[in-house]
């Protein structure tokens, strides 16, 4: 669908559906059609070099789906600028789908605020992706066209990942569908016999933490920085144990659940998410007190009772400790510090190794309204 144009029709119309975006941005915003070079080339706007141009521009306050931006101007002419154009790009990903279609510029038209000015919208601004900007002064005439100056350089910025607010907005949607509570009593991870053999000869029989792959959603604080190791929990609702099947290999190391999550560790919500099935993940990490995994979980990620969530929990009864994990999510559980072989044991499963079910770098599913919230996926 072609952008609409500046000019009266677009900009006087009661009824256009820019009002809703300019409501939103509290910048009186409408999405542009697409420039060509330094100078726009629509139809209505008016070349006027004596408006002065932006330049030394300054990007602040980055969140996941807002920045506040600035600009130094010379003072001839300032006081004719009526409007600003801002000129947002992502940048462009070397290694895309080059059949893919190619994502929209948003050009935007604010009103002449005071700098800094914030461009806030989540239908046009992802989290964790990187951006080219460039801004032009405006001056709208009285019969509704514009003279523009040229435009400014272009600079380049990346958006941040998810808050501590967004992720609580994750985790009581997650909360939603979580189910009812089983039983578990192991800690698991499947790999291939490989893997076992190298980290008995190659790191004295410690598995190590490595970076999260970038599985799950895209704003994730936790995706390509914390180090971890992964673990399941689920069981069978009839047997209680963990499935004899695996997408991630034909061998189990099990270690009792009261190793790896104890008073003696903190439990954090790392995100929820599909992979456009049915199911759903929930990602939690499990650190231990005052370990780096610790702080930098403290920073980033929700912390949950240990005791008393909907996820994971862990109790004591009659000087024992029990163990439940919700039924209708699967878990994905990450340990922050290293984990002896020792500690538990490794045996080879009698199912089947399902790949088809494996998340290493799976994508999060955009259009899920189970999954997402409103600031980007």
């Amino acid at each position: 669908m072609e952008a609409p144009r500046l000019g009266r029709s677009s900009m006087s119309s009661p009824t256009s559906p820019c009002e809703d975006v300019i409501k939103n941005l509290s910048l009186e915003a409408i999405q542009l059609c697409e420039r060509d070079g330094n100078k726009s080339q629509d139809s209505g706007i008016a070349e006027m070099e004596e408006l002065p141009v932006p330049h030394n521009i300054k990007i602040s306050n980055i969140t996941c789906d807002s920045f506040k931006i600035s600009w130094d101007m010379d003072s001839k002419s300032k006081d004719r600028i009526t409007h600003y154009f801002i000129d947002l790009n992502k940048k462009e990903n070397k290694n895309s789908n080059k059949f893919k279609h190619k994502d929209v510029p948003t050009k935007l038209v604010a009103k002449a605020v005071p700098l800094p000015m914030t461009v806030r919208g989540h239908w046009f601004l992802s989290p964790r992706t990187e951006y080219t900007v460039a801004v032009q002064t405006a001056s709208k005439q009285v019969d509704g066209d514009y003279v523009v100056s040229e435009w400014s350089e272009i600079i380049e910025f990346c958006t941040a990942d998810y808050s501590k607010v967004h992720l609580t907005q994750l985790l009581e949607k997650a909360e939603v569908i979580a189910g009812r509570m089983l039983k578990l009593s192991v800690f698991y991870r499947n790999q291939h016999k490989e893997y076992f053999d190298y980290i008995r000869e190659q790191h004295g029989n410690a598995m190590q933490p490595s970076v999260k792959d970038n599985s799950g959603s895209h704003g994730s604080p936790i995706s390509g920085k914390l180090e971890g190791i992964f673990f399941s929990c689920n069981t069978e609702f009839n047997t209680g144990k963990p499935p004899q099947d695996s997408p991630y290999g034909r061998y189990r190391f099990e270690i009792a659940a009261e190793k790896l999550f104890n008073p003696n560790t903190n439990l954090y919500f790392g995100d929820f998410y599909c992979m456009y099935t049915a199911y759903h993940y929930v990602i939690l990490v499990i650190a231990p007190v005052g370990s780096p995994g610790d702080e930098f979980c403290k920073l980033r990620l929700p912390q949950l009772n240990s005791k008393d969530n909907k996820f994971l929990t862990c109790t004591e009864e009659d000087g024992i400790m029990v163990y439940h994990h919700a039924q209708d999510v699967i878990l994905e559980v990450i340990y922050t510090d290293p984990v002896d072989l020792s500690l538990g044991t490794v045996a080879e499963i009698t199912g089947h190794q399902l790949m088809s079910l494996s998340t290493a770098n799976a994508k999060k599913d955009p259009s899920c309204k189970t999954c997402n919230i409103s600031v980007g996926r």
